[in-house]
Formats: C-alpha cells, sequence, structure tokens
C-alpha cells in the first residue's frame, strides 16, 4: 500500500489531467447505465401493444432516439477522455523521466562505479512505463468501476433486494480470491525482474564495446550470456503465470456459480409472474453491467501488483540520498593564483580499505605537476578528489587557501580543466562537442579553440566542417582528431587549473606530435596536475609526485629525482635497457616509454 500512495504522491501534479479524466469516465459510466433503463421503458410500452393493451407509441420512439444519444455520447465522451490520456501519459513520461535524469546526476561517482549503465536505464523505463500504465488504469477504470458499480447496485435493489444481494456478496469474494496470491506473485517478478536488468546492463556494455567483442570473437558468448538470462526469466514466467491463470479458473469458476443462481433466480422469477418482462431485461442487463467491472477488478489487482513491483528500484534509486552535497555556507570558488595543497589526505572506496594514506603536497601556480605511480596507486583517485567526484575520509584539499568542501561543487568543477586519457565525446556535431564545455560560445571563440588545439585543419576538410556528426562517442574519428576535439574543450573552457590524463602513448607519430603542441598550448599558464604516460613528457614538468603503497614516496624536479634511486629513475634505468621485462615493468606504471 506504501508504494501506491508513494505513487499516487508522485504524480500529484498531473490532477487536471486525471480530473479531466475522471469527468469524462464518470459521464460515460452514466450514459450506459442508463441503457438498461431506456430499454426497459421500451420493452414495457412494446410488451403492453403485443398484448392488446394501450401503449405509447411516441415514447417508444423516444426511447430510441435516446438510446441513440446516450450511444452517441459514449462514442464522444471515450475519444475526447483518451485524447486527455494520451496527454496525460506523455507529460507523465516526461516529468517521470526528468526527475529520475536529475536524480542520477545528482548522485556520487561510488554509485556508478558500481551499477551497470544498463541497469539504470532499465529501472527507468520499466518503473516509468508502469507507473503511467497504473495511473491510466487508475484513473480511466477505477472510478468508472466505481461508479458503475454503485448506480447498478442501486437500481438492481430498487427492483429486486435479493438479486441486489447476490450481486453485492461477488466483490468481497472475488476480491479475496484475487488478492490472496499476490505475495508469491510479486516475489516471482522481483525475480524477473532482476535477471532483465542484469540482461539489458550487459546488452549496454557488449554494445558500447562492440569492437572489442567482435575482435575477439566473442558474439556467441554475448548472445549465449544474454539469452541464458531471458531463459531464467522464461522459467520465472512459467510458474508466476500458472500461479496466476490457475487462481483465475477458480475465481472465474466462483464468478460462473454466483451468477447462474442470479440468472436462474431472474428466470423463475419472471415465469411466476414475480416480475415483468422489461424489469427481467432490465435486471439481466445491469448484472450484466456488474459482471464487467467484476473481472476489472482482477485487471486492477494484476495492475496494482505490477506496479508494486515494477516501481520499486525505480523508487529504490531516488531515495538513493547524493553524498556529495554544497553545505548550507558554501561559496563560490575564488581562484586567483591556482594553488592546490593535499593536507593529510586519507581516502578509501572502502572504510576498511585506504588507497591513499596520509598524502601531503602543494602544487605552485602556474606549474606542471606529473604523477607517477604503479597501477593502482590512486593516481586517478587523487584526480577525482581534487574535482570532489568523492569526499576524503581525512584531511583536506586547498584550493588558494580554501578547503573544496566550503566551496559550491559548481564553481570548483568550474574553476577546473580536464582532458582524459581517452576522449570522452558525445554523439552530434563537431561544434557541439567543443562547445560542450560553454554551450554559448560564439562562432569566434569555438573557431580559436579549435585552432589552438590542432583541429581546424582537419574539422575543415569534412564537406559539413564544424557541423559533421561524429556518432556515438566520436567513432567516425580517429584517436588524434577525438584527443585534439578534447583538448579544444578544455581551452574553450579556459579554467584556471588543469587534470590531464595524458593520451598520447597510443597514437601513432605525427598525432602525437599535434596533440602534445596542443597540449603545451593548453597547460600554458595554468596550474597543470598530469597523469603521464611518457618519460618524455614527464622529464619536462616542473614537479614529479610518485606514488607507492598509497603514499607519496618522493617529490621533485626531474632533474633531482633522476639522480635519486627511487621510482622515477629506475623508470629511466628501464627505458635505457630496452629489454622485454624492461617494457613490463614500465607497463606496470602506465609508462609507453
Amino acid at each position: 500500500m506504501r508504494e501506491l500512495v508513494r505513487i499516487i504522491r508522485f504524480t500529484k501534479d498531473l490532477w487536471r489531467y486525471y480530473a479531466a479524466i475522471s469527468i469524462f469516465t464518470i459521464l460515460l459510466a452514466a450514459m450506459s447505465q442508463v441503457q438498461p433503463l431506456l430499454t426497459k421503458g421500451a420493452i414495457d410500452q412494446i410488451t403492453k401493444i403485443l398484448g392488446g393493451g394501450h401503449a405509447n407509441v411516441k415514447l417508444v420512439g423516444v426511447f430510441a432516439v435516446l438510446m441513440f444519444v446516450t450511444d452517441f455520447g459514449q462514442t464522444l465522451l471515450s475519444n475526447i477522455g483518451g485524447y486527455y490520456g494520451d496527454l496525460m501519459s506523455a507529460k507523465l513520461q516526461k516529468e517521470l523521466s526528468q526527475r529520475y535524469y536529475q536524480h542520477i546526476l545528482s548522485l556520487p561517482q561510488q554509485y556508478f562505479d558500481s551499477e551497470l549503465s544498463g541497469k539504470i536505464i532499465n529501472r527507468m523505463t520499466r518503473g516509468i512505463g508502469q507507473i503511467g500504465n497504473f495511473m491510466q488504469v487508475l484513473s480511466n477504470n477505477f472510478l468508472q468501476f466505481l461508479f458503475s458499480t454503485l448506480f447498478s447496485l442501486i437500481v438492481v435493489f430498487h427492483y429486486s433486494w435479493q438479486v441486489g444481494l447476490m450481486l453485492l456478496l461477488l466483490y468481497p469474494i472475488f476480491i479475496w480470491l484475487t488478492t490472496r496470491t499476490s505475495g508469491k506473485w510479486q516475489a516471482y517478478q522481483k525475480d524477473i525482474n532482476e535477471q532483465q536488468d542484469i540482461a539489458s546492463g550487459r546488452f549496454a556494455e557488449a554494445v558500447s564495446q562492440l569492437r572489442v567483442v567482435k575482435s575477439f570473437l566473442q558474439e556467441t558468448r554475448e548472445l549465449q550470456f544474454f539469452g541464458k538470462r531471458y531463459q531464467k526469466v522464461l522459467q520465472t514466467t512459467r510458474p508466476q503465470s500458472k500461479l496466476w491463470h490457475t487462481q483465475d479458473v477458480w475465481r472465474r469458476l466462483v464468478l460462473n456459480l454466483i451468477f447462474f443462481g442470479v440468472y436462474a433466480y431472474i428466470f423463475i422469477e419472471t415465469a411466476r409472474g414475480m416480475y415483468s418482462l422489461g424489469t427481467m431485461v432490465l435486471l439481466i442487463q445491469y448484472a450484466m453491467l456488474i459482471r464487467l467491472p467484476i473481472f476489472t477488478i482482477s485487471f486492477l489487482v494484476d495492475q496494482t501488483q505490477r506496479a508494486v513491483s515494477n516501481t520499486r528500484e525505480y523508487f529504490d534509486v531516488l531515495d538513493q540520498e547524493p553524498e556529495i552535497v554544497d553545505r548550507g555556507d558554501a561559496r563560490p570558488l575564488r581562484v586567483d593564483d591556482g594553488e592546490i595543497v593535499f593536507d593529510t589526505v586519507r581516502f578509501g572506496y572502502e572504510q576498511d580499505r585506504m588507497v591513499l594514506k596520509n598524502i601531503d603536497f602543494t602544487i605552485r601556480p602556474d606549474t606542471k605537476v606529473a604523477l607517477v605511480g604503479e597501477s593502482g596507486e590512486g593516481k586517478t583517485t587523487l584526480t577525482s578528489l581534487l574535482l570532489r567526484l568523492y569526499e576524503v575520509n581525512d584531511g583536506q584539499i586547498r584550493i588558494d587557501g580554501q578547503d573544496i568542501n566550503a566551496v559550491t561543487q559548481r564553481s570548483l568543477r568550474g574553476a577546473i580543466g580536464i582532458v582524459f586519457q581517452e576522449p570522452a565525446l558525445f554523439s552530434g556535431t563537431i561544434r557541439e562537442n567543443i562547445s560542450y564545455s560553454r554551450p554559448r560560445a560564439t562562432e569566434k571563440e569555438v573557431l580559436a579553440a579549435a585552432k589552438a588545439a590542432n583541429a581546424h585543419e582537419f574539422i575543415s576538410k569534412f564537406e559539413k566542417g564544424y557541423d559533421t556528426e561524429i556518432g556515438e562517442r566520436g567513432l567516425k574519428l580517429s584517436g588524434g582528431q577525438k584527443q585534439r576535439i578534447a583538448i579544444a574543450r578544455a581551452l574553450l573552457k579556459d579554467a584556471p587549473i588543469l587534470i590531464l590524463d595524458e593520451a598520447t602513448s597510443s597514437l601513432d607519430s605525427r598525432s602525437e606530435h599535434m596533440v602534445q603542441e596542443a597540449l603545451e598550448r593548453l597547460m600554458k599558464g595554468r596550474t597543470t596536475l598530469i597523469i603521464a604516460h611518457r618519460l618524455s613528457t614527464i622529464q619536462h614538468v616542473d614537479q614529479i609526485i610518485t606514488l607507492k603503497n598509497g603514499r607519496v614516496d618522493e617529490m621533485g624536479t626531474p632533474d633531482e629525482l633522476a639522480r635519486s634511486e627511487g621510482i622515477y629513475a629506475q623508470l629511466l634505468a628501464l627505458q635505457r635497457g630496452h629489454t622485454e621485462s624492461g617494457k613490463k615493468q614500465l607497463k606496470k606504471y602506465g609508462i609507453a616509454g
């Protein structure tokens, strides 16, 4: 019941649509309820004529006209109600999707580290679809069911309290029979949803990495994984469907027996002369009108069960509290110089496993600092903490003396530009991707950024230039082209602090030269933190910070550390050795040579 109340509260902003649909539904039900009375009136008049009595022939004609009016009225009202239902459904989908998306964007990076993107999407589409279906059923069927049932029972009780009592008993019996299997049915549905989420998550992964799937000839494996999950869905659907339909046979059998009693009673009493022919037809018609809502109960319960089961994960996501929120007194970050201080910073993705332990260092304004360490030592984690994608467990990070926890996230991330190792581009045009960092940038500013990133030349060669569609994740571009667009995007942002996950190791020599030249322009005049992948890059920085066992192992200029016996000196020696074992050792540090 809690979930149902939440669904209704969640969609309360659409009450105008619900009200309009409900009014049309009630009018529709009222017209359908009037027809048996008109039929009775016409039959009573015709019976008099057939019996040789006096009857009002004009009144029979009036009944026929009124039946046409109510019939056409139902056609008109059902379509107007359907129109408002379509509008409500579209508006509901828009609002629920936006609310879900907005909340997802507010969740911490850690949430996405443990969830498959396919699962997140599947929960949204299933939850929103089910809420939409349920609210339509509720507004279209529930009030009509309630109104038509009450009206029908009142009329039936007026003509025959015995028939009315028999029909009234249908409801508690049928509702009890329908709801007694609800818990088990929902347990089956939970298993089905879980398997579908896993299948969808893997599907999204495989599609996004189709080149890997094809190059390793794993199409069959991925298809088998997907099929195996849906086979489990099929295996769970069998007992779930069997449970529901077996119980439905018993429900309908009870219903059939009660209606057998109702019809038998009406026919026998009419034969005895207790009811007129018109009254008999009226009672039968109202019994039929009541029979339909009885089956609607089964449909309503089915939809309710689905709504509860299929929206649970949707609401679970919305119940996830954003762990990283701005303080009430948070102020915008002011960057005058760009000094960065990590002060005794401790962090772990899990509380009992610290990745970073008492990290202390200072990056002076307008300098280039390279982070060096084996994979898993926390280089990327440090940059994520600087962006406040995660919260430190202990210690403090300051920019120009300001604790980043005391400033707004928007101003913090607005002050930091970033170029990822894998250029993260979106489907759309080249212009849209460059201006992603500043959507309101002028054409002149976009061109200037592209030229500074050594991208304008190759962009101009495309038939549509900056309006060229690049495909999902920029698949229509080469690695060097993608990287230069990513650099242009960072240049356009013009942030005083730069995080550079250097990405030249996998490029050909010409592309590497073009990208490196663009990076030099990008770093000029900025405080730059580099996760280096080439020793040639490290040799030109102002300071090197090496990480070992989650701690700062050494700090100094390239010349100072080259003369030490630390990690950097060892890497230089390995590079000079040109041995296979040396290359493997360099690879552990993410260094291409």
